[in-house]
């Protein structure tokens, strides 16, 4: 299963019971953002109110070769969305996979 496809596939963790597939769906989308480099990233992305190309990121400290590994790793997560404009390729956030992973990571309904 691709990590996109699990994006699909999770199941909040606040639902009564995972089954085995979620649960490993689940795991593999945290992995993703499993690098602080990944959500420092993300982070960008989200304050940027719209696409960045990876030479837009140095500023995060990383070296650009770091930077392209995690944007791939986030990419393959189904986390961004890519853009090929000439010899650069730009990353955008993917809504809908934020608003997924938002609604995983939502413990209010079952807990307090």
């Amino acid at each position: 299963m691709s990590t996109a496809e699990a994006i699909d596939c999770c199941a909040p963790l606040s639902a009564p019971t995972l089954s085995d597939a979620e649960a490993d769906a689940t795991a593999e989308l945290f992995r993703a953002l499993g690098d602080p480099g990944r959500v420092r990233i993300v982070n960008m992305l989200a304050t940027s109110g719209g696409e960045l190309c990876g030479c837009d990121m140095t500023e995060l400290g990383l070296a650009q070769p770091t930077i392209s590994h995690h944007l791939k790793k986030l990419h393959e997560a189904g986390l961004l969305e890519r853009v090929q404009r000439g010899k650069r390729v730009c990353y955008s956030l993917d809504r809908s996979a934020v608003a997924k992973l938002a609604a995983v990571a939502d413990l209010k309904a079952s807990c307090c």
